[in-house]
């Protein structure tokens, strides 16, 4: 418990101490009265004078009557005495308690009341206040949460079935032309194949990727992990990338260790470093270099992956590794990703316990990659 919290806790502590300090102290007090009165005769005196001046009994009578049943039951009635005195002791301590837990009924009605007002204690009750309050803010932002969560499914359902209407629509026009048109020249049955085909593949790779990041989220996918050698693995990604990143005439330089190595899934891995080149070279400038370096900062190994390229506003970078989500330029035409691949690639890299992160200032765009380092 954090010293605040805790000299908080003591203003409560120390006003229920001297409550009940003050109810034994009263209590003791009485009975020591009661003792003097009954045990030091000073009572007898009392009850004598009460019957001969109010019952009008002579002295003698009220004497007797007194012996006969007060003072040869004069034990019991201090027994019951002190127990009286102490009943009312309990009861007025248990009466404070009453108002407290009170108080903290009415703080835990306004919470399930969720109608966004602070709840309000008395000055002792501080620190339940404040945690009434944190576990209100708390439902709040999980209930924000929540609705959020709902949104964003909402928003998964639309662009999946906006991405998957656009091939699929390309597939069924051009199979209905074939057979409209059973007499078309053979170029042209073939050309209407080929692109239905393609839109086909392209179909299948979008339900793919789409039952893949399912996978990642429910957390269905089990790693293989191994000393993974960074470089070699670099290289040959490149190597097999050569064909995309030709398009726009882009090149890679790795700058690392070639003795540096990471703990992981190395198929895995090379899926996040795939698609984070893929996604460079479609907005990279023509004609420049995407630069890949690495190196190791304490157990893990940092790597980054830069390109230059229009910068991209603060609000849009995180949204990055949204699923379906994509730059307006790729959006717009009909060869774009899937919108699936820099969330894949988080999801991977936080199933290896790390970190991705992306940056853009200066017409450079960065990507960081933390993850666990290992050795051969």
């Amino acid at each position: 418990m954090k010293r605040t919290d805790r000299d908080e806790y003591s203003v409560f502590h120390s006003k229920l101490t001297r409550r009940v300090c003050g109810s034994v102290a009263l209590s003791v007090l009485t009975v020591t009265a009661l003792y003097r009165l009954l045990w030091k005769r000073r009572m007898g005196d009392v009850i004598v004078w009460f019957l001969v001046n109010v019952l009008d009994m002579s002295r003698q009578e009220a004497f007797y009557f007194y012996s006969d049943h007060f003072r040869l039951n004069k034990d019991l009635f201090f027994c019951g005495a002190v127990f009286l005195v102490f009943a009312m002791m309990l009861w007025q301590v248990f009466r404070g308690m009453s108002r407290y837990f009170s108080e903290i009924n009415r703080g835990i009605e306004s919470l399930l009341a969720d109608d966004g007002e602070q709840i309000h204690l008395s000055p002792e009750m501080l620190p339940f206040e404040r945690k009434l309050n944190a576990v209100k803010r708390t439902l709040a932002e999980r209930k924000e949460q929540t609705a959020l969560a709902e949104r964003r499914k909402d928003e998964l359902v639309m662009y999946l079935a906006h991405d998957v209407r656009t091939p699929l629509t390309s597939v069924i026009g051009y199979l209905n032309l074939l057979e409209e048109e059973p007499d078309s020249p053979p170029e042209q049955r073939a050309k209407r194949v080929r692109i239905a085909l393609d839109k086909a593949y392209r179909l299948e790779t979008m339900m793919n990727e789409f039952f893949e990041i399912t996978r990642y989220n429910s957390q269905q996918i089990t790693l293989s992990r191994a000393a993974v050698d960074l470089y070699y693995l670099l290289v040959q990604l490149t190597d097999e990338l050569t064909p995309v990143l030709a398009e726009r005439g882009n090149t890679v330089a790795l700058r690392m260790d070639e003795n540096l190595t990471v703990r992981g899934d190395a198929e895995k891995l090379a899926r996040v470093f795939g698609n984070i080149l893929k996604n460079a070279a479609a907005y990279s400038d023509p004609q420049t270099e995407i630069t890949v370096s690495a190196r190791r900062a304490e157990q893990d190994v940092i790597i980054r992956f830069q390109n230059r390229g229009e910068d991209i506003p603060a609000e849009k970078l995180e949204a990055l590794f949204d699923k379906f989500y994509r730059l307006d330029q790729a959006r717009s035409t009909g060869t774009g990703g899937t919108g699936l691949g820099l969330a894949i690639a988080k999801e991977i890299v936080l199933l290896h316990g790390g970190s991705i992160q992306a940056s853009s200032e200066n017409h450079t765009v960065t990507f960081a990659i933390r993850l666990p380092g290992g050795e051969l």
